[in-house]
């Protein structure tokens, strides 16, 4: 009896989830979790348009500085962001880079912060049916490289706190004990958010590039915490970590040592 192979038989074509086709996305494709933050992004593109909205999944399409980009939404957690990643890769898009927001794990990251990360710790369920338990969720290097080149460049001009490190990636906002965040920041990491892991770990095993940056919303280490007034640091910081991700994808684009490998 042959069993059925969703990647074969959805590869190139109309997609079950996001309702995308071949054509209606760039190679690049920003990340965010929340389809509102996708018209943010829109705002600053060129000539961006509205693909679709469907389910949790907005996408919009336009340029930066002549590069077409998109922007799909992702939903919350890893299982809903491994469908956006694989459905995406299936009509043409090749490298991801995760907008989103994170909770502070070290007493130094403030909301309003922008954090970049290069690996994450695999706390999903989501990864273990691409790899085995032990196999690192890492972020691609050179395109990890163009955001830290792009964020160093613009904090200048925008005033923002940037850090640098591994983050922890779980599956149950409520479910984070004091004794559970506690771990996590003696483990020296920085933040903790809810996607990466199957972001990073899809995009390594389709042989795709993938990168995250953060707007810090809190710091569950110091309780210092933003749940039901307007959020504004957060929101400056979602549009600092747009406004790097852009320049990072036309810095990339120009030409990088990975190109010379």
């Amino acid at each position: 009896m042959a069993m059925l192979d969703k990647s074969e038989i959805t590869k190139g074509r109309l997609q079950y989830h996001l309702r995308l086709k071949p054509g209606d996305v760039g190679k690049y494709v920003l990340l965010p979790g929340d389809p509102d933050r996708v018209l943010r992004i829109a705002r600053q593109l060129d000539d961006a348009k509205e693909v679709v909205f469907h389910r949790e999944y907005r996408t919009v399409t336009g340029t930066y500085r002549g590069i077409p980009v998109s922007a799909t939404s992702t939903g919350i957690g890893c299982p809903s962001a491994a469908i956006a990643v694989e459905e995406l890769a299936n009509v043409g898009a090749t490298h991801f880079i995760r907008v989103g927001s994170t909770g502070g794990l070290q007493p130094d990251v403030k909301i309003g912060d922008v954090v970049i990360n290069t690996a994450s710790m695999r706390n999903d369920g989501t990864s273990s049916f691409y790899v085995k338990a032990g196999f690192p969720a890492v972020a691609d290097h050179f395109l990890t490289n163009a955001l830290i080149e792009s964020a160093i460049e613009l904090r200048g001009e925008r005033d923002f706190g940037l850090h640098v490190g591994i983050s922890a990636s779980d599956d149950a906002f409520y479910g984070e004990t004091p004794e559970h965040i506690q771990m996590l920041s003696e483990h020296k990491l920085v933040n903790v958010e809810m996607e990466a892991s199957a972001i990073f770990t899809i995009a390594h095993m389709r042989g795709l590039k993938a990168a995250m940056i953060c707007g810090v919303s809190g710091n569950l280490v110091t309780a210092d915490v933003v749940y039901e007034d307007e959020n504004k640091p957060l929101i400056r910081s979602w549009e600092d970590a747009i406004a790097i991700s852009l320049d990072a994808i036309y810095r990339y684009e120009q030409g990088s040592l990975e190109s010379r490998l």
